[in-house]
């Protein structure tokens, strides 16, 4: 065991494993079926992440591959810590470095929040810097669902930039995923696109409403006043 998986099991608790198990959906058929926690508060994970920062790329690939979620999570923030580290002082070499190093791990980041951890900051901000999502476009259609994820929750950093465009795109072509998780990734991105500008978030409803998941459509609209929300609700009725 590696000295950053010895100060990650320091702070396990059984206790906190069970409900992590349960929240995370680890029974049989669920999404998270089969995943193990040590019971780590994600506090603590992040403190082990910024103390072994410059851990090897061999230690670094035993926590992406573990069995244990604790451990991939401090992969992930591991990696995006070094990323941010790179992004600020100009390290382009050290940057596409860390990219690299996330994209080929990535069989590891096959949790929602471990998703939500990283793909924006990492995979979203690299495609937004090369103002090119063939990365992201590609894993849109993956048969992966976590790649799927991966690739409309990226599409934050694009939003946050001044771009909605991706993730009306992605949304659209994930009307008929067959995972509710996906549904709650884009209406959670859509809202997001919503927030900085309504009025195209209104228009992508009034157009599509009545295609998306109900699921999604809930998500999108959430921050829109009540009054409003029920009524798009209505007016989305699939026909």
């Amino acid at each position: 065991m590696i000295p950053a998986q010895l100060y990650l099991r320091k702070c396990a608790s059984k206790k906190n494993a069970s409900v992590l198990a349960r929240f995370f959906k680890t029974g049989p058929g669920q999404y998270g079926e089969g995943d193990c926690f040590l019971g780590v508060q994600v506090p603590k994970t992040r403190e082990v992440a910024k103390r072994f920062v410059d851990a090897s790329e061999r230690d670094l690939r035993r926590l992406m591959q573990s069995r244990y979620h604790e451990d991939r999570m401090l992969g992930i923030m591991i990696l995006v810590e070094r990323y941010e580290q790179a992004a600020r002082t100009g390290n382009e070499r050290k940057r596409k470095s860390v990219c690299a190093a996330y994209l080929r791990n990535r069989k590891g980041i096959n949790n929602w929040d471990l998703v939500d951890t990283s793909a924006p900051k990492i995979l979203g901000d690299d495609c937004l810097r090369k103002r090119d999502a063939t990365q992201m476009s590609r894993w849109i259609v993956s048969s992966v669902h976590w790649e799927r994820r991966m690739a409309v929750v990226a599409t934050l950093a694009w939003i946050r930039s001044g771009s909605n465009v991706l993730t009306f795109r992605f949304a659209k072509q994930c009307f008929k995923d067959p995972e509710d998780l996906m549904h709650k990734a884009c209406g959670w991105m859509l809202g997001e696109a919503g927030k900085r500008d309504p009025e195209a978030l209104r228009r992508f409803v009034k157009k599509e409403g009545s295609r998306m998941p109900r699921t999604m459509l809930r998500y999108a609209i959430e921050h829109f006043v009540k009054s409003e929300r029920l009524r798009m609700l209505s007016e989305s009725r699939p026909k």
